[in-house]
């Protein structure tokens, strides 16, 4: 059976804080986190949402972080897929006259996407 890289487990984990920094104050106080990035919202629940999902995408990086390969594998590819669609969500977002900064939000996931694309490769099939 394939290895876990020491390295992915870390990043996982990493994953963890970096969602939970911004699911929380996303859940609770939506429209301060947001004017942080200068995005006005209608209504709350777009970004409630966006909380709620990354709790639960970054809460499973955390709790998995010991697990087999066949489980990485399967979350990288989870990974994958979230990344990349809130990639496009973004870059539409941007070319409908989103504010500059939502190039930094971009830039996160276009981060661990590439990260997640790498150690999916590295991990291979199971």
């Amino acid at each position: 059976m394939k290895q876990v890289p020491t390295s992915l487990r870390i990043w996982f984990t990493i994953h963890f804080a970096v969602d939970m920094i911004f699911a929380f104050p996303l859940l609770f106080a939506p429209e301060w986190t947001l004017g942080l990035f200068g995005i006005s919202m209608a209504a709350s629940l777009t970004a409630r949402l966006v909380g709620a999902a990354l709790i639960g995408i970054g809460g499973v990086s955390l709790v998995v972080r010991h697990e087999s390969a066949d489980v990485f594998h399967a979350l990288l590819t989870l990974k994958i897929l979230w990344s990349l669609s809130a990639m496009v969500a973004i870059l539409l977002y941007i070319s409908e006259g989103g504010p500059q900064t939502s190039w930094i939000i971009l830039s996160v996931f276009l981060v661990f996407f590439f990260i997640w694309v790498y150690y999916k490769n590295r991990l291979g099939k199971n």
